[in-house]
C-alpha cells in the first residue's frame, strides 16, 4: 500500500509539471522551431522522378516538428500520412520517408505523402498522434485539401495510427499499421512478464531491477534456467510461457525465443531520462495475468505481482505518451505482423482483434501474418501487396483476404502465415525466413 501510495504521488507531481511547464514552453516557442532541448536533423530530400517528371518536395519545422512532405506531378488528389517508429532517448528529430519501396509505389500512383518527426522523441505516442494530424491540416494549407488522407506507419506507428483513428474518427479513409503497437499498455505487460517469470523460475527476486540487473543478475537466471546451452526442466516452462504470452504455438515460436532472449533480458535495464516517454514500463502490470503452463513451478502462486507505477495513465482513457485504444477504428485497417517479432510480438495482433471485435468492428480489420523472426521485416511485394488492397477495399468496399489470429488451432497449423507470405524474401540476405520449414 506504501508503494502504491508512493507511485500516485509520483504521478500527480508529474502531472503538475505537465500542467505548469510544458504548456508555457510550448508557447514561448515558435511554432516553427523544435522544443528547448532538441534540434533537427531533416537533410535535403531528392525529389523522384515521375514519369520524367521530377516531384514537388517540400520541407521545415511546424508545430516544433519537423516534416518532409512530397506530391507527384500528376497528384491525385489524395495524402499517405506516414507514421514511424520508436525513436529512443535521442534529442535529435529525424524524418523517415515511406519504407519497403512504398515511397516510389505512392508517387507512381499518384499519391501524396507527408512524414513527421513529431515534436519529442521516446516513447511519445501522443507527439505522434498529434504531429501526424498536424501535418495533415498543414498539407491542406501549403499544397491542397487532400480528397481523402490514408495513414500508414511501423512499429511505435502502430500505436500511434490505432489511437489516431480514434483520436480524430472520420479523418483517416484508411490505415496500414505494420509491426504495430496495436495492442497498447498490453506491451510493456508482455516485457514485464518476461522478468518476472524468468526471476520466479530461477529462484531471483529482482523486481525493480537494480542498475547492475543485466550484468549481475541476469547471467544468473539464465544459468539458473539452462540458458546458456540446452533449458532445462524450468528454461523449457519459460520458453512456453513466453511463447503463450506472445501469440501462443505456432510457426517459428523456438527460434524466435532463442532469436530473442537476451535482447529482452535487456529491456529491463534501467531508463535513461526522466518521464513516461522516456520508462513506458511504468505502465505495465502483472497483477491478474494467468500464466500457463504452471508446472513444474506453479508461476501463477509464485510470480512476484506488480502494480503498474503510473496507475493513471494505465486507466485513463485520454491521450497520453502511452495511451490505450479501445479498438474502434472509424476506417478500414490492414495489418502485417511478422510471426517470431517479440520486441512487438503477435500477440498484439490478438489484442486489437479481440478489443475490434468486442466493439462489433470487424468487418473493419483485416490482419496478415508474415513468417519471419524479425521486428518488421517485411518485402517490398509483402507491403506493396498489402497497401495496394487496402486502396481497392476504400475504394471499393470489398474486404480483402486476411489471416484469423484469434483462433490458437488456426495459429498453430504449420502452414499458418504461408499465405501472404514472400516466397521470394526467403533468399534474401540476412533474412529469418529461412529459419522457418518451407511452405
Amino acid at each position: 500500500m506504501v508503494s502504491t501510495i508512493g507511485a500516485m504521488r509520483r504521478v500527480l507531481a508529474l502531472l503538475l509539471v505537465l500542467l505548469l511547464v510544458a504548456p508555457s514552453a510550448r508557447a514561448a516557442t515558435p511554432p516553427d522551431q523544435p522544443l528547448p532541448g532538441y534540434t533537427v536533423d531533416n537533410p535535403p530530400l531528392a525529389p523522384e522522378l515521375v514519369g520524367g517528371r521530377p516531384s514537388r518536395v517540400l520541407q521545415g519545422v511546424h508545430r516544433h516538428a519537423a516534416f518532409t512532405v512530397e506530391v507527384p506531378p500528376d497528384w491525385n488528389g489524395r495524402l499517405v500520412v506516414w507514421a514511424h517508429g520508436h525513436r529512443g532517448a535521442s534529442t535529435v528529430l529525424t524524418v523517415d520517408p515511406p519504407g519497403y519501396g512504398l515511397r516510389r509505389r505512392l508517387l507512381d500512383q499518384g499519391f501524396a505523402w507527408a512524414a513527421s518527426s513529431y515534436y519529442a522523441n521516446g516513447y511519445d505516442v501522443e507527439a505522434g498522434v498529434r504531429g501526424s494530424h498536424d501535418l495533415a491540416t498543414r498539407f491542406a494549407q501549403v499544397v491542397g485539401r487532400p480528397r481523402d488522407t490514408f495513414i500508414a506507419g511501423v512499429s511505435m506507428g502502430g500505436h500511434v495510427i490505432g489511437r489516431s483513428l480514434e483520436q480524430y474518427p472520420g479523418f483517416y479513409r484508411g490505415a496500414l499499421p505494420m509491426c504495430g503497437v496495436l495492442g497498447d499498455q498490453e506491451l510493456f505487460d508482455f516485457f514485464l512478464d518476461y522478468q518476472l517469470t524468468a526471476q520466479a523460475l530461477a529462484g531471483v527476486r529482482a523486481w525493480p531491477a537494480p542498475d547492475d540487473y543485466v550484468t549481475a543478475v541476469v547471467p544468473r537466471i539464465r544459468a539458473a534456467l539452462g540458458l546458456t546451452g540446452t533449458p532445462n526442466e524450468r528454461g523449457r516452462q519459460f520458453a512456453a510461457v513466453v511463447t503463450n504470452r506472445s501469440g501462443g504455438p505456432r510457426p517459428g515460436a523456438e527460434q524466435a525465443f532463442a532469436r530473442w532472449q537476451d535482447f529482452l533480458f535487456g529491456l529491463a535495464a534501467p531508463a535513461e531520462g526522466d518521464g513516461l516517454a522516456a520508462n513506458p514500463g511504468r505502465v505495465g502490470t502483472n497483477v491478474a495475468t494467468r500464466y500457463a503452463p504452471s508446472a513444474p513451478v506453479d508461476l501463477n502462486r509464485e510470480v512476484q505481482r506488480v502494480l503498474p507505477e503510473d496507475l493513471r495513465t494505465r486507466l485513463t482513457p485520454g491521450l497520453t505518451e502511452v495511451p490505450r485504444i479501445a479498438g474502434r477504428p472509424t476506417a478500414p485497417v490492414l495489418s502485417l505482423h511478422d510471426l517470431g517479432d517479440l520486441f512487438v510480438p503477435f500477440s498484439m495482433e490478438q489484442v486489437y482483434a479481440r478489443d475490434v471485435g468486442r466493439n462489433g468492428r470487424s468487418h473493419l480489420l483485416v490482419q496478415r501474418a508474415i513468417r519471419a523472426l524479425g521486428h518488421c521485416e517485411f518485402s517490398p511485394a509483402e507491403v506493396g501487396a498489402a497497401w495496394d488492397d487496402l486502396v481497392a477495399w476504400v475504394d471499393t468496399g470489398r474486404r480483402p483476404a486476411g489471416d484469423v489470429v484469434g483462433d490458437p488451432a488456426a495459429v498453430a497449423d504449420p502452414r499458418y502465415g504461408c499465405r501472404f507470405s514472400d516466397p521470394a524474401a526467403t533468399g534474401e540476405p540476412n533474412s529469418s525466413r529461412r529459419l522457418f520449414p518451407p511452405c
